[in-house]
């Protein structure tokens, strides 16, 4: 009983030692990476005036001709018609077209936005040949060819294509702000805030609280340091010259089919190529913030199956695509933003680590009260990695709230310290989830839209969303 008592004592120990280093180098690692880049958004912060306002943007040069809106869709009959109605009056008096990208298997979703589209000439109904669902980049493909058949049709040429997504709240002033933009940019992306709501505070609440900041300053430096900008695929334009560009170099259709996250390769491709981009947060004349909203899961399953999508296709499948080939000017910062792009993975291994060193060092603990196992101190090296990861770690939840606070205020910007838990926990089992997800569609060669799931609840919610003031 005694030897293996001892025994076990040994294994807790040095399970909680190995483990505890193994996560102290690791956040040390992601720490000072993410510690650098926050003091390169503060040093390049200064003397930089406030937000941009519209007003100051309209008395500038404009692109001329209608912008196309693509929104494809699989199983949305909950959450389209509601997005097609408001886009509709929140875009009154503006030229555009909005073109829905369905199915021919998706009866609920063709009859729910047909009567809609009987009623409105701004808006096209495209009707895929397959059944659903494919890819989001293939939807994103037919959606392209039905635009260029209407432009040699009709005699006209779009301007450029918006993205959207069937559960997005579109600003009033969002096509405005793009036909400035697009004037000396490629693609312009604005900011993009998860709606919240009752019942939304914690899975959901992370995403606000992961957007706040992502949209806050690490696209904002980004584009500061004239690196690639990762579209968000909604509340993004691009120039109808841009994404021929990307069509001609893929036979014809911009979008990869075969991506899991075409949006984000789009983004990063059209950068690479040496085609300006430009990240614009602005405000409109009645103060509020010029943004794309919607809703985003309120369930741990629900946000496991969204983010494994992100990290398999950025941080996996997109590493095949893209490579770490990146233009000899300012290649080197281009690389880092897609090292720092790519490290989910890495980062939930760091995770993991760290909250088994957590429990094998309670279970340590508890050894030495109930059954008299010696005190081990950890060694000084280890004490101070686990000092400097502690200190890393309360810059991270600082930053983190500071933004979440700018974004939604005092009160989520508290709850952000507590979510970021739930953040972490997401993140592990996404990771997880990726890699079995990537390494089926490196075995069968097939990629399937797994989109994300919405019902009744993001209609109503979507339906009324309040003002984003700038605070």
């Amino acid at each position: 009983m005694e030897l293996s008592t001892s025994g076990l004592e040994f294994l807790v120990d040095m399970a909680s030692h190995e483990l505890m280093l193994f996560a102290s180098v690791g956040i040390l690692l992601i720490g000072f990476d993410d510690l650098l880049f926050d003091i390169l958004w503060i040093m390049t912060r200064k003397g930089r005036a406030g937000p941009t306002f519209l007003h100051d943007m309209r008395g500038s040069e404009q692109v001329d001709g209608p912008l196309a809106v693509f929104v494809p869709a699989w199983d949305e009959s909950d959450v389209l018609p509601t997005m097609i109605g408001r886009t509709l009056s929140a875009w009154q008096g503006e030229d555009f077209r909005v073109y829905l990208g369905c199915y021919p298997n998706d009866a609920l979703t063709l009859f729910a936005v047909s009567p809609l589209v009987a009623a409105d000439p701004r808006l096209r109904l495209v009707i895929g040949n397959a059944d659903g669902p494919t890819t989001k980049g293939d939807n994103l493909n037919r959606l392209w060819a039905a635009m260029g058949a209407d432009e040699r049709a009709e005699g006209i040429r779009f301007a450029g294509v918006v993205l959207h997504d069937c559960e997005d709240v579109v600003h009033r002033a969002e096509l405005a702000l793009y036909r400035v933009g697009l004037v000396h940019h490629a693609m312009v992306q604005i900011p993009v805030l998860p709606l919240l709501g009752l019942g939304r505070q914690w899975v959901a609440g992370h995403y606000a609280d992961e957007f706040a900041e992502a949209h806050g300053k690490d696209m904002v430096l980004r584009a500061r340091l004239g690196a690639p900008l990762p579209s968000a695929g909604v509340g993004c334009a691009l120039t109808r010259n841009a994404l021929t560009f990307l069509s001609l170099r893929r036979g014809g259709a911009p979008f990869r089919p075969d991506s899991l996250t075409e949006d984000y390769e789009m983004g990063i491709l059209v950068g690479t190529h040496g085609m300006r981009t430009a990240f614009v947060a602005a405000v409109d004349e009645e103060g509020e913030w010029i943004v794309s909203r919607g809703p985003f899961p309120a369930t741990m399953w629900g946000a496991v199956r969204q983010k494994s999508r992100w990290i398999a296709g950025i941080a996996l499948a997109g590493w095949d695509h893209l490579g770490w080939e990146m233009p000899e000017k300012g290649g080197w910062v281009a690389r880092w933003m897609l090292w720092r792009d790519r490290r989910a993975p890495l980062a939930a291994a760091v995770i993991l680590a760290a909250y088994a060193a957590l429990v094998a060092g309670t279970l340590s603990l508890a050894g030495h009260a109930l059954l008299g196992w010696q005190a081990r101190p950890p060694s000084a090296l280890l004490q101070l990695l686990m000092g400097l990861s502690g200190a890393l770690l309360l810059w991270r939840l600082g930053m983190r709230g500071h933004f979440a606070t700018r974004a939604y205020g005092l009160r989520q910007g508290l709850l952000s310290i507590p979510r970021a838990f739930v953040a972490n926990l997401v993140a592990m089992f996404a990771a997880r989830k990726a890699v079995a997800d990537y390494w089926r569609m490196l075995r069968s060669g097939r990629v399937v839209w797994d989109k994300t799931r919405h019902d009744e609840g993001d209609a109503l919610l979507i339906a009324a969303p309040p003002p984003v003031r700038a605070r």
